[in-house]
């Protein structure tokens, strides 16, 4: 932990030891912003107008697919998170909202700490509000409370930031980032034609783009020496898939898009029956927006206008 005037910051990265080029870069040319906190950047102006291009191209991808959007805030129900059995997976990852629940006393208690340094979260009670961990968290409980799936099942897209405590000096390790998703509920046969079509369509946008990648068999972060367990067996069932583009590393490049099948897993958690009453299962595929974004200005440079015209025209000339 590293020490300041104010107290103790366990996120702090002003001044720590071992230099990240590329993250420095980005921040010396204006393109991330530095907040002082490991993970959490603010974004420029160009940085915003490549995630905006590339969500808009991401729609243009799917726009066959018939998909209802959805738009969440960056937050969900406590009680819902709960319920999603996140925490039994990724305790290590959740985020959860506290709030100051005292009064006039416990309130001087709160500014004298500041003024002397010390802790003031002594009052913080956790709300009924939790940090959204991936966009299709808030959009099961919706779908179920609809009653059973059309024949043809559901797809649904959302767009969220997303929050994942894993605070790194690597700025594809963001503790706050942008996730696109289309979610397929309905059959098992419908989710895995669903993943295969989209992971063609994802390798062809990444392609388009003209950014190396592969495709590989990856899992979760599942927590413990059980999450271990679940992990192999994540695998070996071939549930997961990642588009992998070299960012930081090329020996280990950063996974920008994800192909899940998540089985019975949320029909059951939720009760999402098909057209015939049997349990649902889905599927998503996931787009990192900041990461692809990363990987177009490690690829292509940081100014824009030195990109190829042929990733220009797919990002921009679409008329």
């Amino acid at each position: 932990m590293i020490q300041n005037q104010q107290g103790t910051l366990p996120d702090a990265i002003a001044d720590i030891a071992g230099v990240n080029s590329f993250r420095d870069a980005l921040v010396e040319a204006g393109l991330l912003i530095s907040t002082g906190v490991r993970g959490l950047f603010g974004r420029s102006g160009q940085f915003e107008r490549v995630v905006e291009a590339l969500d808009a191209l991401i729609t243009r991808l799917g726009a066959d697919q018939q998909a209802e959007v959805l738009r969440f805030p960056p937050a969900m129900s406590r009680p819902e998170f709960e319920h999603s059995e996140y925490l039994k997976g990724f305790p290590q990852l959740a985020g959860t909202v506290h709030s100051f629940c005292g009064g006039e006393q416990e309130h001087q208690r709160v500014l004298q700490c500041l003024d002397s340094g010390e802790d003031w979260t002594e009052n913080q009670k956790p709300t009924y509000v939790v940090l959204t961990p991936a966009a299709c968290y808030p959009v099961y409980p919706v779908v179920a409370q609809r009653g059973p799936l059309p024949e043809q099942g559901r797809i649904v897209d959302v767009f969220s930031y997303c929050f994942r405590h894993e605070p790194s000096l690597d700025p594809t390790r963001m503790q706050l980032f942008r996730m696109r998703e289309y979610i397929r509920l309905g059959t098992p046969d419908q989710i895995m034609a669903f993943r295969s079509e989209w992971i063609e369509r994802g390798t062809r946008m990444i392609d388009l783009l003209e950014l190396p990648n592969s495709i590989d068999l990856a899992n979760d972060p599942f927590f413990g020496r059980g999450g271990k367990i679940v992990a192999r067996s994540q695998r070996e069932q071939n549930l997961k898939f990642e588009l992998l583009i070299p960012i930081e590393s090329p020996e280990k490049p950063t996974a920008c898009l994800s192909f899940n099948y998540h089985m019975d897993h949320f029909g059951l958690l939720w009760g999402i029956k098909t057209h015939d009453a049997e349990v649902a299962h889905t599927g998503c595929v996931g787009f990192g927006l900041e990461r692809l974004t990363l990987g177009l200005f490690k690829h292509h440079g940081f100014d824009i206008d030195t990109w190829p015209k042929t990733v220009r025209d797919a990002l921009w000339d679409h008329a």
